[in-house]
């Protein structure tokens, strides 16, 4: 699936942390409800989002607990970002409570936007060397048969992330 989206002439890096800082609140729930992302990940996880995002760069990004071994999803909170449109901004948070996670791994995986493909292999380079988190390429983790709760999002500027989130049965 290709994601496009232009962002808003005014949409400033401090439009685009207080988007991330939104994502790292959700993350701060999975830390007290799971025992993870570790938060001192928080803080990265939250910086990447914004300066992909500001600079139109992020398509998905995805964090929640896996099976290793099949990587399948057992939770997962997408955010997929986005433009104009009903942009939704909602309070942080409503999270599913009680999902057995015992000897499942956190993960995180990212997908860049079409206009970050559009950059020449060494602007890309450029881009991936400033980012806080460092990432290797490898398949996108399933989503089996589960629940999908949508409608929540954040947003600033004409510029958002969507949030989805998955759990499987």
């Amino acid at each position: 699936m290709s994601v496009s989206y232009s962002r808003s002439a005014t949409f400033t890096i401090t439009d685009a942390r207080y988007i991330g800082a939104k994502v790292g609140a959700d993350l701060r729930q999975l830390n007290s409800l799971y025992g993870k992302p570790m938060l001192t990940e928080i803080d990265n996880y939250v910086e990447e989002v914004a300066l992909l995002l500001k600079d139109g760069y992020l398509a998905t990004v995805d964090f929640g607990f896996r099976h290793t071994n099949s990587n399948a999803w057992k939770l997962r909170l997408r955010y997929r970002a986005t433009t104009g449109g009903q942009l939704v901004d909602s309070p942080p948070g409503s999270m599913p409570r009680s999902v057995d996670i015992i000897g499942l791994s956190f993960h995180s995986y990212l997908t860049y936007s079409p206009t970050f493909y559009q950059l020449t292999a060494a602007e890309r380079d450029q881009v991936e060397d400033t980012l806080p988190v460092t990432r290797i390429g490898a398949p996108a983790p399933t989503a089996n048969a589960g629940t999908t709760q949508t409608g929540r999002g954040y947003a600033r500027n004409g510029t958002g992330v969507d949030r989805d989130v998955y759990q499987a049965l």
